[in-house]
């Protein structure tokens, strides 16, 4: 019995231990997700502009886009991803992100990042660019109307 009751305390200590290392967002990070997940919910528009972010037009992403100057991270859900995306774009999640913030150490903070979703009411994009800058990114270009102005606009999809 002893030992049982040994073992199940070591694996509660090292779980405590394993939560308490845990690289978490800080709460006023977590709150900016909550935040602009719930004005999404509400079909409320996202700010104009979020502090670390440089917002750009679908002009500016597209140059940015044949210069192939910047790394673009597609922030919606896989199944959108997966049905039509900027051509190159790479599945980055704002909620995988927030759950795990260990995934950005996949990308290079020296690099430049234009983080996109389904336009001026997804907040998945602009809460990507406020954790991302939270870690140390500096190079965040938000575009802010996404998939659907660059597609309007008749840029290349896959």
């Amino acid at each position: 019995m002893l030992k049982k009751i040994t073992l199940l305390l070591a694996l509660a200590l090292s779980f405590i231990a394993t939560t308490a290392l845990a690289d978490d967002f800080p709460d006023e990070i977590v709150d900016k997700f909550m935040a602009m997940k719930a004005d999404a919910e509400a079909k409320k528009v996202m700010p104009e502009s979020l502090s670390g972010m440089t917002v750009v037009s679908t002009a500016e992403v597209n140059k940015m886009f044949q210069a192939k100057k910047a790394i673009f991270l597609d922030n919606r859900v896989k199944s959108q991803y997966d049905t039509e995306k900027i051509k190159g774009a790479t599945w980055f999640l704002a909620d995988d992100l927030l759950k795990n913030p260990d995934l950005a150490k996949k990308l290079d903070k020296d690099k430049e990042y234009v983080l996109y979703c389904n336009g001026p009411t997804c907040f998945r994009s602009p809460a990507t660019g406020v954790m991302l800058n939270s870690l140390g990114f500096k190079k965040l270009y938000w575009y802010r109307d996404g998939i659907p102005a660059w597609k309007k606009a008749g840029n290349p999809v896959e």
